[in-house]
Parts: C-alpha cells; structure tokens; sequence
C-alpha cells in the first residue's frame, strides 16, 4: 500500500471504478432447493441484463436456459415468480420477449406451453398431474383486462388452443400466493382491488375444488381494507399459516379454513414480512415435524427458526442481517443473504448444523475491503421529534485522508417504492463513492416499511412531504454533529426516490445538487401513462382524483421549477413503462426555461432500472463527474459530464 495522501474529498484516488461495480452487478433472487440442488435466477449486466436460471455445477454455474432465453414475467410490471421446477430437472419459465411460458427437458429446447396472445404469467405452482397453476394477467388494446389463476397443461396443448387453459378463480383486480392444499380439495389465495395496494389491505380466500377441477365459490377468512394479508400456507388440510399486520406488524398466525380459530404464533413489534413488490415473495417456510423458519426484525433481518405451538423463536447464529426470501426442503433453507461486510449471495443453510454454504456471489469484483464502508444504523429526530431510520457510510480509503478542517460532502440515498426499505448491507455502488471521500447517508423516511404499519402509513396523504421532511432531517443531523459539509449536500434517488429528490430540490434549500433516476415529476400525466398495478396507488399517497386534482397539481416538483436554485441530473431509460421518460423530459424543459443547469442522459432499451453494464457504468461516472463540477473536486479517471443551460 502507497503511502497515505492529503487530498480533499471528492479527489481520493479509488481502486473500485465504474466498470467494477456494474461487472459485480449480478441481481440474485429465487433460490429455490430442487432435488439436491439450490437452483436461483440471475440477472446479467455482461449479457444486456439477461435473467438466467442457474444451478451450480462442478464449482461452477450452469445455465438452464441458454441465451438468448430470459426468465422474467412482466406481470404488475415488476413480475417475480417467473419460473417451476418439474420433476426430473425439467422447468417453466416465463419468457420476458413474448411472455409466454416455456418448458425445458434436460438436453432439449424451450418449447411453448401458452398460445401467442397478449397474456402474461407468474407464480406457477404445482397444479394436479399434467398442470401447473399460476396468475395470468389478460392485456388488450387499452392495457389490462383481466387477471385470474389458471391451469395450464404441461404437455404443450395450449400452445395452439388457449381454450386448453383451465380458468380456476378470478373476480378480483389482483390476486396472489394461489396454495392448493395437501388433499387437492381446496385452493386458496390472496386477493385486492384498486385502489388498495397490497401492503395497503388484501384478502386470503379459501374455495372447495370440485372432482372435475373446478373451483367454487370463495370464502374470505381474513384481511379487508385496512389489513395487510400474505402468504398463506397449509399446514395439513384444513388449517393455514398466513402473515397479517392486524397488529400493527406483519406478524405470523394460524388459522383455520373455514375462517374460525384464529391464533397468533409469535406476537412482536417486528416485521415476519415486507411489500408484495414482487410475486411469489416469501419470508417463511415449513420444517419437518413442525417447526418453522421465519425471517423477522426491523433495522437488521434474522432467520430464527419458530416453534408454533409454544410461540418460541430461536436465531440461527449467521453472519447476515438482510434475506431476500425463503425456501426449503423441510431440511435446510436456500436464500440470497448478505450483511455489512458481505454483498448478496446465494445460500444453503443447514438447519441442524446452522451453516451456510456459499454457493454464488453476487459481486465477484474482488474488491478490497479496506476501501469498503461500514454502515452505522441510526435514529435521528425529524419533524415533530418523529423517528426517521437511516444508515451511514462514512468515506472510506486507507490511501487519503483530507485536508485539516475540511468536512467532507454528502449524498442522501433515497430508495424507491416509496413502500421500501433500504438496509444496511455491502454496495458497491455506494463504495463507489466513499472510496472517493464522498459519504453516504440511506434514509428509511417515514413510509418505509421495516418499523410497523404506523411507520408505513405516516406518507398517506404526505407523498412529497414527510419523505423530504425525514431526508432533510437525517442530513442535517449529520450537519449538526460534524460529520458532514452542509454546503455539499446533494440526494439522488430512483422511480420513487427520484421523486422524493425532484421534490426536495424544490421544496427545501439543503442540497446543492439533485440526481434523479427515472423519477416522477408530475402526477396528472403519470397516472394516465403508468401501469395498472400503480395507477391507482397515489389514492393513497396524495389523495384520489378529480377530488385531489388540484394537490396533485401542487405537490408535484413540476410544479416549483421556480423553487429550484442548484443542477439537477436526469437520468432515464426510453423504454421504461413504469416512471415514461415524459416525466424527465417535462422536468428538462422546465429547467432549460429557468436557466438552470441540468444533464439530461437517455439510455436507449433500458426499462426500470438499468440492466445493462455499459449503461450502469456511464451512468456512474456521469453522477461523479456532476458531483465534482457542483462541489469542486476532481474526479480523475472519468470522462466530464456536460452540463447545459438551454
């Protein structure tokens, strides 16, 4: 190691580029246990963002599916389940291109199993012999019909007749977790309608399956407007698990199905759950002879194993706070896992032993962890001595230090949703920034989920209000005790996030520079172009329409241009459906009418979220370089951003 160098923030030379963060940018999910294996998808920056099926092979990965095949349902638009293992090895995908779902044998070609229409699928379950069992989402001319829980015939019949597949149950805008119970006589499933979102209030149902395989009339045992209903699960044939926040928490209980004897297994001011973002989410499982494994907590995740008859909960000894899911055999659990000093990985946890084996990473960038930050969970007082959540990643470089007296700049990190929640876990991208002197701090604003239904419900009616409020807040705590500069504040955020930065940039005078990635700007015209699954969520978060038009008008950041007195970056993917690049491209032009100085960057095939590792390394290095020009650092080994004022 070089000897140590006085260098002001912002300048300190980085060994973690742009094109390390985007190599290691490998999305991991789904891990599921088939037979022996642990089989998981995976998203490939290298390969234009490709999600793969991959299981390991001879300490290496394999590939399901060949390229150019992508396992990615577009149902909701975010999707989730995309995919089943048959026996034998063979599997169901949904295929992104065209949507239609694919069988796989080992050694042969995908081949369909749903006809050529405008449908799409997720969440295939095991049906009866010769069927699987999934959503399908029915789209025509003027976007979505119907969605309903189908069977469709494994044997490929359907591919040219869409009468082979089954309609089981429908009559709901939106329906989830379909369960068929161990006997085959019953199905249930939980199920909403706009303009409720599902962490707003859902409904389990439980119908009786007649001889032939149809389904009768739904019986609703729990949830309703204002009550949060997931993942039920059978235990045995007449009695379900399912997750409820009744309490105020996502918390586990037992019911039976015919609705009565209701029993709470672990009550805990802690959450057993998280957002239905994406289908097939699981944050539960059942063991052999009883017990199950149950991720819960707030700041930090645990999996502990429960035991349901005494309400006893027992923490597995691991080296992770944050699981995204939960799968297993009965033996052992198959998850992504992660913590502070660890990036996503691929796990299989033993349940008798508690070990974890490794079995993919999700960043294989070999970066140095003496460049790496550590996150400090805090609790700051925002307005109204209300709780606002956040981690801190302070800079991080053995190589630099700065200047006697100089305070170094900070960015707030905005997650998305807004029902989301960051946590406290190695990044790349954010070490991207640290190791260059340049701190962190990840606000969970109120909104976010983690802390309890209360917590959630603080943005109702407050989107653009309390997420500023609590950003500002967190800053400028760090401001007040000297561990930031309060003139180089910036924040960047995306979707939701980027929203959350437009409207802080105009609402409030802390930050001297705003990255936005495919945020909202404006709500009239957003809830005309966006999605089904999000076209009715801003009921909730503003108010409904036409009676809140004119708070739509309002509280929108296009609306208080004039507010804005700092550069603004705008970054957005042309093909995205959920946030259109109108939204940047409103809020470019009224920033070129005031003068203001912007960069205003389109990335061609990009959607939601950028999946492409050109695209995540050129938008990197251009938030860099916009930092340096706002805040007055060099930031060497990157190309200059051009800012424009017309």
């Amino acid at each position: 190691m070089s000897a140590v160098k006085t260098l002001p923030y912002g300048s300190w030379p980085s060994p973690i580029t742009a094109a390390d963060v985007a190599r290691g940018f490998r999305r991991l999910g789904g891990a599921r246990i088939v037979g022996d294996e642990v089989w998981w998808l995976e998203g490939r920056s290298t390969e234009g963002g490709r999600q793969v099926i991959a299981r390991p092979a001879n300490g290496d990965v394999a590939d399901v599916i060949d390229a150019p095949w992508n396992s990615r349902s577009r149902v909701h638009e975010y999707g989730g389940a995309s995919w089943l293992a048959l026996p034998g090895q063979s599997v169901v995908f949904a295929n992104f291109t065209d949507q239609r779902l694919y069988r796989v044998d080992p050694g042969g070609a995908p081949t369909p199993l749903t006809p050529a229409v405008d449908a799409r699928y997720a969440e295939p379950v095991a049906g009866p012999e010769g069927e699987l069992w999934c959503i399908r989402e029915s789209h025509g001319a003027d976007g979505v019909i119907t969605r309903d829980i189908v069977a469709v015939p494994l044997d490929g019949s359907a591919a040219d007749d869409p009468d082979a597949i089954r309609h089981l149950v429908g009559g709901s805008d939106f329906l989830a977790y379909p369960r068929r119970s161990p006997d085959g006589r019953r199905l249930a499933w939980v199920a909403w309608d706009h303009p409720r979102m599902p962490w707003d209030g859902t409904e389990l149902r439980v119908a009786d399956i007649a001889a032939d395989g149809t389904v009768g009339q739904p019986r609703t045992l729990l949830g309703g407007p204002t009550e949060s209903v997931l993942q039920p699960e059978w235990t045995g044939t007449d009695q379900l698990y399912v997750i409820s926040d009744r309490s105020g928490w996502w918390n586990l209980y037992r019911i039976d199905a015919d609705g009565s004897g209701l029993e709470p297994l672990c009550p805990r001011e802690e959450e057993f759950a998280g957002p239905l973002w994406s289908l097939g989410s699981t944050w539960y499982g059942l063991l052999d002879d009883g017990p199950l494994v149950v991720l819960h907590g707030t700041d930090e995740q645990r999996l502990s194993i429960l035991d349901p008859a005494t309400g006893e909960l027992t923490e597995l000894d691991l080296p992770y706070t944050a699981f995204d899911g939960v799968n297993t055999d009965g033996r052992s659990v198959a998850t992504v896992a992660a913590s502070p000093t660890a990036s996503p990985a691929v796990v299989r946890i033993d349940i008798e032993s508690g070990t974890a084996d490794v079995l993919r990473l999700a960043d294989e960038s070999g970066l140095d962890p003496a460049y790496l930050p550590r996150p400090e969970s805090i609790t700051v007082a925002g307005m109204g001595g209300r709780d606002v959540h956040a981690h801190v990643y302070p800079p991080t470089n053995p190589e630099a230090v700065a200047p006697a007296g100089e305070l170094p700049p900070y960015i707030v990190v905005v997650h998305g949703g807004p029902t989301a929640q960051s946590q406290a876990v190695l990044s790349a991208t954010n070490a991207y920034f640290t190791s260059r002197g340049i701190g962190i701090i990840d606000v969970n604003y109120g909104g976010s989920t983690g802390y309890g239904r209360e917590y959630r419900d603080r943005l109702r009616g407050q989107w653009g209000v309390v997420d500023v409020e609590d950003a500002v807040s967190a800053v400028e705590s760090l401001v007040a005790n000297g561990q930031a500069d309060g003139r180089r504040l910036a924040i960047r955020g995306g979707s939701a996030g980027g929203w959350t930065t437009l409207a802080a940039l105009t609402r409030s005078d802390a930050f001297s520079a705003g990255a936005s990635y495919f945020g909202v700007a404006e709500l009239l015209h957003f809830v005309e172009d966006t999605h089904d699954f999000e076209s009715r969520y801003i009921d909730g978060l503003i108010g409904p329409l036409p009676e809140a038009r004119d708070l739509y008008i309002e509280r929108a950041p296009l609306s208080h241009v004039d507010e804005v007195s700092c550069p603004v970056l705008l970054l957005q993917g042309s093909e995205d459906k959920i946030v259109p690049p109108s939204q940047a491209e409103m809020f470019r032009d009224a920033l070129k009418r005031k003068g203001i100085p912007y960069a205003y960057l389109l990335f061609e095939g990009e959607q939601h979220g950028f999946r492409k590792a050109e695209n995540q390394i050129a938008s990197l290095e251009a938030e860099l370089s916009f930092y340096g020009q706002v805040f007055g650092f060099e930031p060497p080994g990157v190309p200059t951003l051009e800012l424009q004022r017309s």
